[in-house]
């Protein structure tokens, strides 16, 4: 690394092709932000470099051999060596699940690997890849979280904000870029009973959103769905919204508010957008809105919350910069003076829950 330039984000690619690995790294030794700093050809090979330098971020195939990627992030965690990891995988059958554990072991973000090297070399591929490791290289991990349990009282102690009881409430949470792996310590720390249906708008493609509320409902007390055009909102369920489309929420001839999908155009560069979710619910019957913006590139949330706010009892929560991995989005709402509470990611979900408690047994 001796004659590398200064002042460039320095970038070690770790996959088994050797064409991968050329094609990568003319992308990115192209761009004058980055340099390829070292290649390595398997998980082991880039264990070894990993405990001798740094680099502002790791360019990672999952499909390898001796050491394939996700076991690499597993002895990285083992050994604590912190890494900026972005995930280069393809869309095979298991692809969705093994890209969402390699989130939940740390890596930042991800991109769909071509299956073809001629689509490696097209704009918009090498704009991407371009784009997510800018993001990748300015992020930071998120500190280990401490396990701590959420502390149920009597639903009467909870009040909505500024004191008085709330009515029908809702939790509305978005989030994007390090989202899965902090939704872990906020989504399994609430209550089964929790006495608030809740919505979520994680940035995702379509076809991974499935395998995000999977596992997070594999790890919670509440159910966890990916939420299904028409389905009634239930207390104690987690609504995850769809990749692909934008989530809103409507009320059915029932009087039950519902699911309801729209296929407009990307809002913000993303789809699902939050912005939507937080504009339908000011036609909603809800009294009481908890909306939670934790980690994620972009302003995403603002200007639905900013709306909401003429229409609706708020409390606004945002994930703390020094606990994000990316403060664009919470920052977009403090900065906007919207955030009510700007704290780290270990507190949400009690905060949460103080502010819609229990059902009454």
């Amino acid at each position: 690394m001796g004659n590398q330039s200064k002042g460039k984000k320095k970038i070690l690619i770790v996959d088994d092709s050797a064409l991968m690995r050329r094609v990568f790294c003319d992308i990115i030794n192209n761009d004058e932000r980055f340099e390829v700093a070292d290649r390595a050809i398997n998980g082991v090979d880039a264990l070894e470099y990993l405990k001798r330098k740094s680099y502002d971020a790791v360019v990672l195939d999952i499909v390898m051999p001796k050491m394939d990627g996700l076991e690499l992030m597993r002895q990285l965690n083992r050994l604590k060596i912190p890494a900026r990891i972005m995930v280069v995988s393809t869309y095979v059958a298991d692809g969705a699940k093994i890209t969402l554990e390699a989130l939940s072991l740390g890596a930042l973000d991800f991109i769909r690997k071509p299956e073809g090297i001629s689509e490696c070399c097209m704009d918009p591929f090498k704009e991407k890849l371009l784009s997510i490791l800018e993001v990748v290289t300015d992020g930071k991990m998120p500190p280990p979280e401490t396990g701590k349990t959420v502390q149920e009282k009597n639903p009467a102690d909870f009040r909505g904000k500024g004191g008085e009881t709330a009515g029908e409430k809702i939790v509305a949470i978005a989030t994007s870029t390090g989202g899965p792996r902090a939704l872990q310590a906020v989504i399994p720390y609430l209550p089964a009973a929790l006495d608030a249906p809740v919505l979520l708008v994680q940035h995702m493609p379509k076809g991974f959103t499935g395998s995000l509320a999977e596992r997070l409902n594999s790890l919670s007390n509440l159910e966890v769905r990916e939420a299904k055009e028409g389905d009634e909102l239930q207390k104690g369920t987690v609504y995850v919204a769809m990749g692909g489309q934008h989530l809103t929420i409507r009320k059915a001839r029932s009087g039950r508010h519902v699911v309801h999908y729209t296929d407009e155009p990307p809002r913000e560069g993303v789809k699902p957008s939050a912005n939507y979710m937080y504009e339908s619910l000011a036609e909603s019957d809800f009294q009481y809105i908890v909306c939670v913006v934790m980690t994620g590139m972009g302003a995403d949330g603002t200007a639905g919350i900013r709306a909401l706010k003429k229409h609706k009892n708020l409390s606004v929560i945002t994930q703390s910069q020094e606990s994000c991995t990316v403060y664009g989005m919470p920052g977009s709402v403090a900065k906007a003076g919207l955030s009510d509470k700007d704290i780290p990611l270990g507190q949400i979900a009690q905060e949460i829950l103080w502010c819609v408690g229990v059902q009454k047994s």
